[in-house]
């Protein structure tokens, strides 16, 4: 099973990114897919969470309306857009795979991360 997530940098607030998590090793488009955040010093956030038709999303209350997750099965990648980006926005963000109430509780099913920093 291999996570891989890319896209993340540096922007100023209000700007955009688009992250995106390229999955091998297991049945992607069987599989409930979230992203999961940690900023330094705190414990993972939930972000958002895609069901596997992706009809179906979840999205915390701190990046709803701001962020859309979206997903391509036949390419085996989850995207996360992330639009009017603040700077408590920033953490490493994290691809997991599974159901959304274990998104936060077994790193086991994330990848390796990709920081986002918001700062003017």
């Amino acid at each position: 099973v291999q996570l891989v997530e890319s896209g993340g940098g540096m922007v100023q607030p209000g700007g955009s990114l688009r992250l995106s998590c390229a999955a091998s090793g297991f049945t992607f488009s069987n599989t409930d897919m979230n992203w999961v955040r940690q900023a330094p010093g705190k414990g993972p956030e939930w972000v958002s969470s895609i069901y596997t038709g992706g009809d179906t999303t979840a999205y915390a209350d701190s990046v709803k309306g701001r962020f859309t997750i979206s997903r391509d099965n036949a390419k085996n990648t989850l995207y996360l857009q992330m639009n009017s980006l603040k700077p408590e926005d920033t953490a490493l963000y994290y691809c997991a795979r599974g159901p959304q109430w274990a998104a936060t509780k077994f790193r086991g099913n994330w990848g390796q991360g990709t920081q986002v920093t918001v700062s003017s």
